[in-house]
């Protein structure tokens, strides 16, 4: 548990260190789980939730997106159950005061048993050597099998007792495993209470006249109340889908894991509005698609797993996540939901008005179903980051802090670097920068030894330096480092842009998603 603490603090001082994420109101001691992206965290963050729009939008002709406003009507919440249901189940500890959702302690007390059977896995791995088979292992081991049925019974107790509104249970569950306070070992707890997470506000010149509003907690419920407006204007058909990106707020009593759990946080969502019946079909669809996606990064399959729902939310008929191996384990990254036409029906319910899609096939009006797809774009910088800080032993016994971004994401492409700051270096180096610059996002940087250049570029996630020396002045040719293998090549500097191009292009990446 030490080292991956050593490691996420490792993520949290780089990207402070290095321009991505900074702490917010930062000069008046912060704002607590409140984070500001800096001049690099914006361009990575931009580039990630352009990675998912192009393929989630662009590169679906029955996808369209919206941006819908964060200020809803008060009733839409009312609707969505939003007003009386959109709780988390929080417990106190008598003795330090903290505060903490009841369901996180039993999920991390599992973790606790999964970091076991990690054990047994690399336990076996070393002692049977290339023999290994880690699916036989896992599936025959007896006390594998033992940790992972306590697993599932500890969560599936869980999911009952919080469906059924059994919160004695729930409390009763965290003492018959002895959870104790992660600060101070205290196992003295108080009941568990549900408590709401919207942030209320008002809206109106005068408070006698206020309305009271709420910013969203989530932005789907934006696509469901424009479904007739978009279906309409865009003369869509069954089946298509309404993408948004946007802000959402939720007033997370026990936020932490840096920008893991935020009150301010994005999302990227889409809802795929289907026929009845269809929904069993689409979720594998989207399932398939959306891990695909995440794959097309090259981050690793081992980083991630679906995560079937013990506890499904009553209007839903599956639900699945993707999760990601971030340095704290594996963490929800994307849901999958199939949702049935809860949303629309309620929204039909309340507003008195028809939210229907007439099929000309079948000849006959109905209320579709939805599949929805929703990711977290700041949990995806996060995945993103982590997975990208290494630390290596180079062969000269020295080691290198490398950020090994997908290049399409990196949010400076290129680094140009005048090998000297005279004889007319700086002044070939600008101009390439004034040519690359339309196309990519791009460095100038002429301060300190080019080893020390290339090693802060690396720490950045800059996937190329291109030096420009003395040579460069007789033949146009410059040297281009690469970031990953740290391989340099003499190249013409009139192929710089096709040789960028190449390795950043979004088609390139996605294209790996087929």
């Amino acid at each position: 548990m030490a080292n991956q603490d050593d490691q996420f603090k490792k993520v949290i001082s780089h990207a402070k260190e290095y321009g991505y994420v900074f702490q917010s109101s930062e000069i008046y001691d912060g704002l607590s789980a409140v984070y500001d992206y800096a001049q690099n965290g914006a361009e990575l963050k931009k580039n990630i939730r352009d990675y998912w729009w192009k393929a989630m939008v662009q590169m679906n002709e029955n996808i369209v997106g919206i941006d819908a406003a964060i200020f809803m009507h008060p009733t839409t919440w009312k609707a969505s159950g939003h007003v009386d249901a959109f709780n988390d189940p929080l417990i106190d500890n008598k003795d330090s005061k903290k505060r903490y959702r009841a369901d996180v302690l039993i999920e991390d007390y599992c973790a606790k048993i999964e970091t076991k059977i990690d054990k047994e896995v690399a336990k076996a791995a070393k002692r049977f050597g290339d023999a290994f088979s880690k699916e036989e292992f896992v599936s025959t081991n007896p006390r594998v099998l033992g940790y992972q049925e306590q697993i599932t019974t500890i969560l599936s107790r869980m999911a009952k007792s919080l469906e059924n509104e059994d919160l004695a249970d729930v409390k009763a569950l965290i003492e018959e495993l002895e959870i104790a306070d992660p600060l101070t070992g205290s196992k003295n707890w108080t009941d568990v209470k549900q408590f709401n997470l919207m942030f209320g506000t008002k809206l109106g010149a005068s408070a006698e006249n206020a309305m009271d509003l709420y910013l969203r907690p989530e932005t789907a419920q934006g696509i469901f109340v424009n479904f007739l407006n978009v279906q309409k204007t865009g003369r869509m058909k069954i089946p298509f889908g309404i993408a948004q990106t946007g802000k959402a707020f939720r007033n997370e009593i026990v936020a932490r894991q840096f920008i893991f759990r935020m009150r301010e946080f994005e999302q990227m969502e889409m809802q795929f509005f289907i026929k009845p019946g269809t929904q069993q079909e689409w979720y594998e669809h989207w399932k398939d698609t959306r891990l695909k996606w995440h794959l097309s990064l090259g981050m690793g399959e081992d980083n991630y797993r679906f995560h079937d729902h013990e506890k499904l939310a009553h209007y839903a008929d599956a639900a699945a996540d993707i999760e990601f191996k971030f340095p704290f384990g594996f963490k929800e990254l994307e849901g999958i939901h199939s949702r049935t036409d809860f949303d629309l029906s309620q929204h039909e319910k309340f507003s008195g008005k028809k939210l229907q899609y007439f099929d000309p096939e079948e000849n006959k009006s109905y209320v579709p179903y939805v599949l929805e797809t929703s990711i977290g774009l700041d949990r995806m910088f996060l995945a993103v980051f982590s997975n990208s800080l290494q630390e290596e032993e180079l062969e000269n016994g020295t080691t290198r802090t490398v950020l090994k971004l997908p290049s399409v994401l990196a949010p400076v492409k290129a680094a140009i670097l005048p090998l000297v700051k005279k004889d007319g270096l700086p002044e070939v180096a600008r101009k390439i920068v004034d040519d690359l610059k339309w196309d990519f996002n791009v460095d100038y940087d002429e301060k300190d030894a080019v080893g020390r250049r290339y090693r802060r570029q690396d720490a950045n996630g800059t996937p190329f330096c291109i030096t420009v020396d003395h040579d460069t002045l007789e033949d146009n040719t410059v040297t281009i480092r690469h970031r990953d293998s740290m391989e340099q090549e003499r190249v013409k500097i009139e192929d710089l842009r096709d040789i960028i191009k190449k390795e950043v292009d979004v088609r390139n990446w996605l294209l790996k998603m087929k």
